[in-house]
């Protein structure tokens, strides 16, 4: 696989990354999460918005730091297969939780949509993952 193609594939996969990591930021609030919760569940609501906040940042950070390793002149092979298999690793994980618990299933074209989306930014990732392997 080309240097140049390499750099595309993972250029494009971060790009994804972080634009679902800042979309997913505005999430509970668009889709009302927390109206679906006992107001008085305070531990559990103060629970969600941590897991989201962190999910959302790391998304937005594993993309930044993908994009700084393949854009700057002092990443190293080994720094940038450690970085590409865990981003790999949470995509994949991605793509099975939506085959195993669909989300999006009350409309079949959003949540096939959302599975291809999830399968194309692992496939960023992971296609450049095993050819430097």
């Amino acid at each position: 696989m080309s240097n140049l193609l390499a750099k595309i594939l993972i250029a494009t996969g971060s790009a994804a990354s972080i634009g679902f990591g800042i979309w997913h930021f505005f999430v509970p609030k668009m889709w009302k999460w927390y109206s679906y919760m006992d107001a008085q569940a305070t531990e559990l609501i103060i629970a969600v918005k941590a897991i989201n906040i962190f999910f959302s940042l790391t998304l937005v950070l594993f993309g930044s730091i993908n994009l700084l390793l393949i854009l700057g002149n002092n990443s190293n092979r080994y720094s940038l297969i450690v970085v590409l298999g865990a981003t790999s690793l949470l995509w994949f994980t991605r793509v099975l939780l939506q085959i195993i618990r669909p989300q999006g299933s009350v409309t079949p074209i959003l949540q096939y949509s959302m599975l291809a989306s999830f399968i194309v930014v692992f496939l960023c990732f992971a296609i450049p993952l095993v050819a430097m392997l």
